[in-house]
């Protein structure tokens, strides 16, 4: 089994929940998360459903504060923006972070919610899966550096050259979400990583072996990942649920139905994600639920990280 690398997820949404909009701490969250050895931070992406600060806008800011780390969207949603405008934001940050982005890409959850939110955004629900992809191939195209044309089902244009190009010739690797088959053909067919969240690590192994047999490129496989953690497990699935339910605004058992969760110990927090990467995940996107988001940050990393197989940080 590899070593595992290790992301945490930036709490922008936890923290706009919650009335706070200091962005400059997140900011610091994220260079801490860089001297204590992770490996990646995240940011996600929702304007009007789950309100938070802009991920790609927070991104430029880590960028420049920090100097190893990977950044990565967790997830954006492109088919909220025309691919033209967002290929040229994602190459601006990829050259901020010297070719140290990922972008992760999703749908977006089929809700009520979201629904809304591409409705007062002007978009058609119900076309964004295929918005979605041919977004992905837009924004490569232009990441070339060379003069694209291109007439799509969405996009059509003439003529365009983005500069500046992105700091990696071929752009910043794409990670799509989703689990299931019509999303695992997705992956396969387009994707440079998966980011999944299937509540068992079972059905992450079947999964990733059906992935592993269709891919159409090298599939770099991650998770995200849900964590509470207490020496109580009891008082630990009590603070998930009121962090979870707070976020979403929909029962812990609705969500958790969904995602992967866990509430305990650190040696049982460190099993479970073990559990995950024995299934194949190589890279784990850490969200932490928690009321003291840097505590809860530290508390993982002085006593989660050192039970697992990690690889190191240069």
């Amino acid at each position: 089994m590899a070593p595992l690398e290790i992301g945490y997820l930036l709490p922008t949404r936890d923290q706009a929940v919650r009335g706070d909009h200091n962005l400059e701490q997140l900011v610091q969250q994220a260079r801490r998360a860089e001297a204590l050895g992770f490996h990646s931070v995240w940011a996600g992406d929702s304007p009007l459903t789950r309100p938070r600060a802009d991920p790609l806008l927070l991104l430029s800011a880590v960028a420049v504060a920090t100097r190893r780390i990977t950044l990565g969207t967790a997830v954006l949603l492109p088919a909220l923006r025309h691919p033209i405008l967002l290929a040229h934001q994602l190459a601006t940050l990829d050259r901020l972070a010297d070719g140290r982005l990922i972008v992760g890409v999703g749908g977006g959850f089929p809700n009520r919610g979201t629904k809304d939110q591409f409705t007062a955004l002007g978009v058609a629900f119900a076309r964004r899966v295929s918005r979605l992809e041919e977004s992905i191939e837009v924004m490569r195209r232009l990441w070339s550096g060379r003069e694209v044309s291109y007439a799509g089902r969405h996009f059509e244009f003439h003529g365009v050259t983005l500069a500046p190009a992105p700091d990696r010739p071929a752009g910043p690797p794409i990670w799509l979400a989703g689990g299931g088959e019509a999303a695992l053909r997705r992956v396969a067919r387009l994707a440079d990583g998966w980011l999944p969240y299937p509540p068992q690590a079972h059905t992450y192994a079947r999964e990733w072996a059906a992935l592993q047999r269709s891919a159409a490129r090298p599939i770099a496989p991650a998770l995200y990942a849900t964590l509470c953690l207490d020496e109580d497990p009891g008082r630990a699935r009590n603070r998930l649920r009121a962090s979870i339910e707070r976020y979403y605004n929909a029962p812990l058992e609705a969500v958790e139905g969904v995602q992967a969760m866990f509430a305990g110990t650190a040696r049982a927090a460190a099993d479970w994600l073990t559990s995950y990467a024995e299934a194949g995940a190589r890279h784990v996107v850490i969200r932490l639920a928690a009321d003291d988001h840097l505590a809860a940050l530290e508390n993982f990393a002085g006593h989660v990280l050192p039970l697992l197989d990690v690889k190191g940080t240069a």
